[in-house]
């Protein structure tokens, strides 16, 4: 009995052999078309991966578009930074300009023969009042400069005002567009026939231009007349351009003219002005003193 179970064994073993290599050998074979169990097995396989790869895909390209939005804002901010340096860096090319040509002018305005019997001294604008009824700006220069009240304060471009008050180191300048009652300034204008005076008196409000009154009511004006220091009581040279005729018409009481004078000077830009010492009396001075009070 012992013998007929082990020989029994065997055959099995034999048997689970050969159908082993029976599967083997139809698997290794060239078929067209898969098993059943084959196609279940590859089936189920390929949904596990497709839900499984499905997920991670999105995953993946959720992190990714996190990545590259985030990249995308970092050379956003850099690209804003670069403009926010070159728009900087424009406007301070563009104010060095400015300055540059202002003080080339004034180089060359030095050299006026008008100004050669005055001394005409630099400096630099330091504040301004933010008072825009009383035009005042600061300049770095005072009396232990050599400066005085009533002193004409120009550009390379015209007279912009005078010195109105003087400390040591520092003094303010009232602007031509003050609109102080004392604000006043003697000027003139050649026409054909002659020259006609008059008095700058602050800025009109509703047109910006500066009002040129006390002309006298038979004087012919036109528009683009230029307007000029008048140089009457030796406080200011004569010549200095103030601005040109714009418009005129008679005064509210009808009997002398106003004309309005748009300022050769721009008042908004001041940066580095020139202060006009005064020199020695003038003739005009000796044959009517009184008109030094004008002047001022």
């Amino acid at each position: 009995m012992s013998s007929f179970f082990s020989n029994k064994r065997l055959i099995v073993l034999l048997v689970c052999m050969i159908i082993l290599v029976a599967l083997i050998g139809y698997s290794m074979s060239d078929r067209r078309s898969l098993s059943w169990p084959e196609q279940f097995v590859a089936d189920t396989v390929g949904s596990l991966q497709s839900a499984f790869s499905r997920p991670a895909h999105f995953a993946a390209g959720f992190f990714d578009n996190v990545r590259d939005m985030r990249n995308l804002y970092e050379e956003n901010q850099l690209l804003k930074s670069h403009l926010d340096e070159y728009a900087s860096l424009q406007v301070e090319l563009s104010q060095l300009q400015r300055r540059n040509e202002e003080l080339e002018a004034a180089v060359d305005l030095q050299d006026d023969p008008d100004l050669m019997s005055y001394t005409v001294r630099s400096a630099i604008v330091i504040h301004r009042s933010p008072d825009r009824w009383n035009e005042q700006v600061g300049i770095n220069k005072g009396a232990q400069d050599g400066l005085e009240e009533n002193m004409a304060v120009i550009t390379s471009e015209g007279l912009i005002g005078k010195i109105d008050q003087v400390s040591q180191f520092s003094s303010t300048i009232r602007l031509l567009s003050d609109q102080d009652i004392t604000n006043r300034i003697s000027a003139m204008v050649d026409t054909d026939d002659e020259t006609v005076y008059g008095f700058i008196e602050g800025m009109d409000e509703e047109t910006g231009y500066l009002r040129f009154t006390k002309i006298d009511m038979e004087a012919e004006l036109e528009n683009g007349q230029i307007v000029s220091t008048s140089g009457l009581g030796g406080v200011f040279p004569q010549g200095l351009q103030i601005g040109e005729i714009v418009e005129y018409d008679t005064d509210e009481f009808g009997l002398t003219q106003i004309a309005y004078i748009k300022p050769s000077a721009n008042f908004s830009h001041l940066d580095y002005v020139m202060v006009v010492e005064r020199g020695a009396d003038t003739l005009d001075e000796k044959i009517n003193p009184d008109l030094e009070d004008d002047d001022s």
